[in-house]
């Protein structure tokens, strides 16, 4: 099976340490367009679609794997490995890759010297007392019967939510238009997976160093997730940034870029 083409990878530069980044729900690798050309000088940049996602081969995608968050983890194992990439590599995810990338990390440790996690949710449900994830299941089962009633509405509806920039922002533009690029029954089957996994027992199994970056006025993500990942995971460290939305990489790039820079000059590579 040729990776490269099934998952459209694309890769910038020849600098070691190499960055891998995975996109969110619903958007393909452009999304990354606004960090990239800051570490164009010092790092290798892996980019990639989950298959179902942007140019991916969707003639791959199988229900029963990607019904599954193993499912997406397993697809950023295959691109490293189609790449040769062993150990090392800095994991940069957002929102549901972030998850991916925990589970990918656990199944190779070597794998990441560090993860800097853009926006991650490990449950968007409530469980009450002790972890608010921001919905209840009916109000996250009403936005997916919307999705399959009338997908157009649906991704005009949600995109604004995300971006945080209202109908007319830039982000909410690109965002709507991703959503609407994507196959809806594809898009269906990620949805389910994005907002109805729980991968809260997988955070402590996480070894290697970890950069969470919360954005304030998310209204995906409350900010108690972010302090509650934090505490959980042993090599953590948590970054409140003054983003409004889910989506900070595309918003306030240069917070993001920041972020990453003080991160990777602090942390020691392994």
């Amino acid at each position: 099976m040729d990776i490269i083409k099934r998952n459209n990878v694309n890769v910038q530069g020849t600098e070691d340490p190499v960055i891998v980044y995975a996109h969110g729900f619903g958007c393909n690798q452009n999304m990354w367009d606004r960090i990239t050309p800051a570490f164009t000088r010092s790092h290798r940049q892996v980019l990639f679609d989950y298959v179902g996602s942007g140019k991916s081969d969707a003639s791959f995608f199988d229900v029963e794997r990607y019904s599954q968050m193993q499912g997406y983890a397993q697809d950023i194992l295959d691109v490293c490995d189609a790449l040769d990439l062993h150990r090392d590599a800095i994991f940069v995810g957002h929102s549901v890759s972030c998850s991916a990338g925990i589970l990918a990390s656990i199944l190779r440790p070597q794998l990441f010297q560090c993860m800097v996690l853009v926006g991650p949710s490990p449950c968007f449900l409530n469980h009450p007392p002790d972890y608010l994830g921001g919905f209840e299941r009916e109000d996250l089962e009403g936005l997916l019967s919307l999705m399959e009633q009338n997908y157009i509405g649906w991704a005009n509806y949600l995109a604004p939510v995300v971006s945080g920039q209202g109908n007319d922002g830039k982000v909410s533009t690109e965002l709507s238009d991703s959503f609407c690029s994507t196959d809806p029954i594809l898009a269906s089957v990620f949805a389910k997976t994005t907002f109805f996994s729980d991968n809260r027992a997988d955070l402590p199994f996480v070894n290697c160093p970890v950069l969470i970056l919360q954005h304030d006025k998310d209204a995906l993500v409350p900010l108690g997730v972010g302090d509650y990942m934090h505490q959980v995971m042993k090599k953590s460290r948590l970054e409140i940034l003054d983003v409004a939305g889910h989506c900070g990489h595309m918003s306030h790039p240069e917070l993001v870029i920041k972020a990453m820079q003080d991160y990777f000059y602090a942390v020691p590579s392994r």
